[in-house]
Formats: structure tokens, sequence, C-alpha cells
């Protein structure tokens, strides 16, 4: 059976081009902010520095981890097809960011199974920290998925 993913044709393009210019595009690892290494589009799975990739590779990469971001994201939801469209790509890219495990456990996601949708995307601008300090990069991009968040209201 295949994985329910609603990450195809506008969603899809929408949700790699907006998580794409937060995470920015680097072809070669670099420890990120907390020492991670990372590569392309903010990529740590089996990542080693020095790993080089081209731009179609490092394209494909996030669009698969978009995917599998999202398949954790929607285990843990009662009623993912419920949000709307511009809100759910709020809800995947705070997950790529944050990992399935802290969006699971978040009030962000207990408000969304509470129906509490405009909740859920206030709760969701609360993920500014990196490193045990506040990143201003991560208080733009929470403000950015706000922003889409309400505009799926």
């Amino acid at each position: 059976m295949a994985r329910k993913t609603r990450l195809v044709g506008t969603l899809g393009a929408l949700v790699v081009a907006f998580v794409g210019g937060w995470e920015g595009l680097r072809l070669v690892a670099y420890k990120d902010i907390v020492g991670v290494p990372t590569v392309c589009y903010g990529e740590t799975l089996g990542v080693k520095l020095g790993d080089n990739h081209t731009k179609v590779e490092c394209d494909a990469m996030l669009l698969s981890s978009l995917q599998r971001h999202e398949a954790g994201m929607r285990k843990c939801l009662k009623a993912p097809d419920a949000i709307p469209e511009k809100s759910y790509v709020a809800f995947v890219s705070l997950t790529y960011n944050i990992g399935v495990g802290a969006f699971c456990k978040s009030t962000a996601r207990k408000r969304l199974d509470a129906g509490d949708v405009r909740g859920a995307c206030d709760a969701a601008t609360w993920y500014t920290r990196a490193g045990g300090r506040k990143i201003p990069g991560l208080v733009n991009r929470r403000s950015a998925e706000h922003e889409l968040c309400l505009q799926g209201l």
C-alpha cells in the first residue's frame, strides 16, 4: 500500500520552495549551529563532514526527507487531512526543522488534535532556540511559518 502524502503537485512545490528557502542550500557538508554535520537543505541523516552533493541530488533529498517528516507528523495526528493546505505546509516545515518526535510531543500537535488550528499556529512559534539560545533566523522562520499557517484559515 502506498504511503499517504499530501506533498504532491502544487502543495509539494510550495513546501519544497518554502522549506528550501529557509534552510538554504550548501552542497558541501558543514557543522550546523549546534555542531551537527549537515548538507544540502539542512539534511543531517547519515551526513559526514566532507560529503558533496549536486543541486539535483539535494533537491531530491529534500523532497524525500519532507515526505518522511510528513509521514511521521501524520502518524501522530488524529485528522491530518482536515488541516488547511497552507497550515499543513507550515506544520510540515516545523516538523522538518524540529523533528518528528518534538512535533508529536508539542502543544501545536495537541491543539491540532483538538481542532484548534489557530492555537496550533500560535504554539508553533515557540520553537526559536538552538543550543540553548534564541536564534534570530529561527524567530524569522517561525514568523513566516505563522503567517503561512494563518493564511490557511
